[in-house]
């Protein structure tokens, strides 16, 4: 694993092999403002020498909550690791009794906040946190101290031969983070994950990422403080790419014009979007440029990879690639290589599009109880195949189980959930993790997540019904934007459906229907109701007569994270969902 062991070696190793002048960029006033490697790995370790003259000992949890990625936030990060200390970093969009819970349960003595939204939602509950000492903000907010304090704090540089004896006393196998995942049910829960966990994620991940040191730009947008995208900054550390922090999920098309990058991640919900608002232009073309887009895009559907289609496929796509794709790559940036997707089911029809089109979607697999990453695609060397999340990384082992639950071991595999030795013993048998997510491997290797083994119900005639096949399926309907299967214990599966109420809106307009504006009114409306039931009848074609949806209820609701519809990763809270929808639940079966 080269010389690197533990999280805090990956700035020191870009720092000897590429020493970049970019490493961390972050946008502040309308300027994008360049640490370099040196400046990084200074300021850390300015923070490691504060901490010590504030009496931080090892194990010490020092928490991390940011609204945005930015370039503080991997500075504290590093120079907390360097002190033996672990950090805590927490969804900047959790409730403030969550903020609550996680910060007593990790026992956390300091922590750094963004802005003044998360300051005023974690003040609101201080008192009730007797570990915490002091918060320290990023940006400056009256009545919070400022993280200036603790760089001023440790620029006297007479106590770094502790920081280097601390370092020293950080071993590979020692815990580096706890993260709280999100849970679809109940608290969240603590994964312990160690220095080696992640190292060895980063580096066997590194192989499927298609980089050129110093001379590659990622946007890194999803958060943080989820292991997913924090393992890739820590690969992009360790290949030489620079970093660029976009701004919010709002600024996202601006940024990505500005910063042009290479490489960035996406979840499947963002992808949707983008590929929502293309169809959307596209629509509002006319004539011959019409029919062009809506040619193309039909050939993109068709997409498969490494010239399966044949001559004749490839030299139309050649000619759509010119015409239409090249507009969408230019809407990304221009120079986009590769864009790693995951945390959620990706629907097919995007792979095959965005690939069609040259924008290489790598979607891959993982927990964050596997540092996270399991298995990813890769289109070079026939490692790509719609419909799968790639094959195994190196050094991990998957095995299925008997009831087809995907088992996982390797370095990555988590160390345990803190203070919670029940839950450890239920996952990890026999050096296994036990994903709780169902799948298969096929002849060539290739890995593929067929459903979650806990929402797998069964209904009152003994079928088993699959829940997420469906709802991805569902899903594809630019009518729906969420849909949630219901029917444990009923004679039939039925659905929950939040509408794409843009989508409806504009689709009504152009029909030159009066469904009104309000949620209230579009969801009682009867050619709403009518077309949704369209949409229904064609995505049951697909499934057996057990499983067809047969009844559904439309909810005025905008489901969200705040509202706690969602996780911070967009996975439904279910049993939350049926509770708040218990009348519909009702309608449906009584």
């Amino acid at each position: 694993m080269s010389t690197i062991t533990r999280l805090f070696d990956f700035p020191y190793h870009q720092l000897e092999k590429y020493n970049l002048s970019d490493a961390l960029v972050t946008k502040y006033n309308g300027e994008w403002v360049k640490t370099s490697t040196k400046e990084y790995i200074d300021k850390a370790n300015a923070i490691s020498r504060a901490l010590l003259r504030m009496n931080v000992q090892k194990n010490d949890k020092i928490a991390l909550i940011s609204s945005s990625n930015r370039t503080e936030w991997n500075i504290c990060d590093i120079g907390i690791l360097q002190t033996g200390a672990q950090t805590v970093p927490i969804y900047p969009t959790i409730t403030s009794e969550d903020y609550e819970y996680i910060l007593n349960h990790s026992e956390s003595i300091y922590c750094f906040v963004s802005d003044a939204e998360v300051f005023e939602k974690l003040n609101a509950v201080k008192k009730n946190i007797p570990s915490l000492k002091e918060i320290y903000s990023y940006n400056d907010i009256e009545g919070c101290k400022s993280w200036k304090e603790l760089l001023t704090l440790g620029e006297d540089s007479s106590n770094q031969e502790s920081v280097e004896e601390r370092k020293e006393s950080v071993k590979t196998d020692d815990l580096a983070t706890i993260i709280y995942t999100s849970g679809t049910t109940g608290r969240p829960k603590g994964v312990m994950l160690s220095h080696k966990n992640i190292v060895s994620n980063a580096i066997n991940c590194t192989p499927r990422f298609p980089v050129v040191p110093k001379n590659t730009r990622a946007l890194s947008f999803l958060p943080i403080c989820h292991i997913y995208e924090r393992m890739l900054l820590y690969l992009y550390q360790y290949t030489g790419v620079s970093i660029y922090f976009a701004e919010s999920i709002e600024a996202l098309s601006d940024n990505l014009k500005e910063v042009k990058p290479e490489v960035m991640t996406a979840v499947p919900r963002v992808l949707e979007k983008v590929y929502d608002k293309i169809i959307a232009k596209g629509s509002d073309l006319t004539g011959i440029k019409k029919k062009l887009f809506f040619w193309a895009l039909d050939l993109g559907l068709e997409f498969e990879p490494y010239g399966k289609n044949g001559w004749f496929y490839e030299q139309k796509l050649k000619i759509a690639k010119k015409l239409i794709f090249s507009k969408w790559k230019e809407a990304l940036g221009g120079n986009i290589k590769v864009i790693a997707c995951g945390s959620a089911a990706l629907q097919p029809r995007l792979a095959r599009v965005f690939n069609a089109g040259g924008i290489n979607v790598m979607e891959g697999y993982g927990l964050t109880e596997t540092s996270p990453v399991i298995a990813v695609n890769d289109m070079r060397n026939n490692g790509f195949k719609i419909g799968t999340v790639g094959k195994l990384i190196d050094e991990c082992e998957v095995k299925i189980a008997e009831d087809g639950e995907i088992l996982c071991k390797g370095p990555n595999v988590m160390l345990g959930y803190f203070k919670d030795e029940e839950k450890t013993k239920e996952v990890l048998v026999d050096g296994y993790f036990h994903t709780g997510d169902i799948g298969e491997i096929d002849s060539e290797g290739f890995l593929k997540i067929t459903d979650r083994k806990k929402e797998m119900f069964k209904t009152s005639g003994g079928k088993y019904i699959a829940p997420q096949v469906l709802e991805n399926t569902f899903k594809q309907s630019r009518f729906i934007e969420q849909i949630m299967v219901i029917g444990e214990g009923q004679k039939m599966p039925a659905a929950l459906i939040q509408l794409n109420f843009d989508f409806v809106k504009d689709w009504a307009s152009r029909k030159r229907f009066d469904i009104g504006t309000s949620n209230e009114t579009i969801i009682s409306n009867p050619e709403v109701i009518k077309r949704i039931q369209e949409e229904i009848d064609h995505a049951n074609e697909k499934f057996g007569n057990w499983e067809k949806i047969k009844r559904f209820e439309l909810t005025s609701d905008v489901w969200s994270i705040e509202e706690g519809h969602l996780t911070p990763t967009m996975k439904l809270k279910r049993k939350i969902i049926l509770e708040k929808y218990k009348d519909l639940y009702n309608k449906i079966y009584n």
